[in-house]
């Protein structure tokens, strides 16, 4: 059978070590699905696969053993997936549009854990709405607090969320148990003067967990919601490394338009001559230097004024 793999990867199915068989890739953006889209993949996976599903390091679903010829057929019974998750496409029946960027990870987030700051799932469909489709290779976790449980250092961009700890005096009856806990599982930025709690702005990581240490209510979350973007972590043969801060305290819709920024910076910059075509975007970073791919990625983003960027990144 003569098969176009180049149209075969675009339409995210895999090339495996089977002569003539095929996995295909299911997208699931923030890793939140309805237990019904499950059934459709299971009976995919008996009537064209070998019967089995890989959950993928990323979130998503591999059906391997799909042999090449029936590509079509699968596209079509797993369009009320695609539809369901409100994966974008150009046209229906068609199965997926793309396979470049991976599937967007994330944490449970609040919906869940009492620790995490915001709601994980719903901000990686935000973010899935305005990249999808696109061939670049991109990498990007959301993770609820800094215990990071999406291990997001190890992406291209990694979405940690904070909150600005709101603090009552009058509630509070000097009990120090969210000056003890900062103390010893957090950073210290809490001590105990005058029978009140005095919070170090500049030593606060804003993970939440004074807030939910104090029995009185006396911490609560802040109404505005505040992330800590960290950027070009990365595993693999060539120089792994972990992500770096890059921007704290920064808003929501100024990471939607940075991430937009980096696809124009990458498709500036990519290396044409790279083996398939691709070229992860940290070695890019790497090759222009942190300042060129800062200047592309903060062109018209307006940050809030709690916003700290970095001047330089180094990456180790």
């Amino acid at each position: 059978m003569d098969i176009n793999t180049k149209k075969l990867k675009k339409n995210a199915f895999r090339v495996t070590k089977e002569r003539g068989k095929t996995a295909i890739r299911i997208r699931v953006p923030g890793g939140h699905i309805e237990a019904s889209h499950l059934l459709v993949l299971k009976n995919i996976a008996e009537k064209y696969g070998n019967g089995t599903l890989h959950i993928t390091t990323r979130q998503g679903f591999e059906i391997p053993g799909i042999p090449m010829e029936y590509m079509d057929e699968v596209n079509k019974e797993i369009q009320p997936v695609i539809e369901g998750l409100n994966i974008n496409q150009i046209d229906p029946d068609t199965g997926y549009p793309a396979s470049g960027t991976r599937n967007i990870s994330a944490c449970v987030g609040n919906n869940v854990c009492p620790f995490a700051n915001y709601n994980t799932t719903n901000f990686a469909k935000k973010i899935e709405e305005v990249i999808f489709p696109n061939d670049y290779h991109v990498k990007i976790a959301l993770t609820g607090c800094p215990n990071d449980c999406i291990k997001s250092r190890m992406h291209d961009f990694g979405i940690i969320g904070m909150t600005e700890p709101q603090y009552d005096p009058y509630r509070c009856i000097g009990c120090k148990a969210c000056v003890d806990n900062c103390k010893k599982r957090v950073v210290g930025a809490l001590s105990f003067e005058n029978n009140k709690v005095v919070r170090n702005e500049e030593k606060c990581i804003g993970c939440g967990e004074c807030i939910l240490k104090c029995p009185m209510s006396a911490w609560t979350r802040s109404d505005e919601k505040y992330y800590k973007l960290v950027i070009m972590g990365r595993t693999g043969k060539k120089n792994p490394r972990l992500a770096r801060e890059f921007i704290t305290w920064i808003d929501e819709e100024s990471i939607i338009k940075i991430i937009l920024n980096t696809y124009e910076y990458v498709d500036k910059y990519i290396d044409k001559e790279a083996p398939g075509g691709k070229e992860h975007v940290g070695y890019i970073v790497d090759r222009t230097g942190f300042q060129e791919f800062k200047k592309w990625v903060l062109k018209d983003v307006e940050l809030g004024p709690k916003a700290i960027v970095e001047n330089n990144i180094y990456w180790y």
